[in-house]
């Protein structure tokens, strides 16, 4: 087991309602520019997550895997976008160029579903988060932040989940 460095934080979600939460409490910290990568198998609570980060960003848009459409916009009051991505079925990191990730970036903040079958494409500094599927209902989620942004958003984070 690795030991967690300042840059890293891991969460134990007993339940899929858990993982929504902890999605909740990351959205509001999101602003345009930010990419938070997320990576894990089928079933480990990506799209869950993602739901919950949506609804704390402020969204009333229903959230689903944009696995078909690659991208899914969502919305909020102020005119403001949420990107969220979904490498599955990309072929390439070239077929992820040609989406235009700097100009969605420019919009609004992304959520990147299967981020490391596209990492090469997107920016260095993210905050990537680890997925891992425990059992029927536990998820390990380790969050690691590349960059001052992050590492801030990340101390953020920590203080809405935990408190302090």
């Amino acid at each position: 087991m690795p030991i967690l460095t300042p840059n890293s934080l891991e969460i134990i979600s007993r339940s899929p309602e858990q993982t929504r939460r902890v999605g909740m409490r990351l959205g509001p910290l999101l602003q345009p520019g930010d990419v938070v990568c997320l990576v894990g198998e089928l079933g480990s609570g990506k799209t869950t997550f993602m739901q919950g980060v949506a609804s704390g960003w402020g969204s009333l848009d229903p959230v689903s895997s944009p696995t078909f459409v690659l991208v899914n916009v969502y919305r909020r009051p102020e005119e403001q976008r949420l990107f969220h991505l979904d490498a599955y079925r990309l072929g390439s990191v070239a077929e992820a160029v040609d989406l235009d990730i700097d100009s969605m970036l420019v919009a609004g903040p992304m959520i990147v579903e299967w981020a490391d079958r596209i990492e090469p494409a997107l920016p260095a500094n993210n905050l990537w988060v680890t997925m891992q599927w425990v059992d029927d209902y536990q998820r390990d989620l380790m969050f690691t932040a590349h960059g001052v942004r992050y590492q801030e958003m990340l101390a953020g984070f920590r203080k809405l989940v935990y408190g302090g």
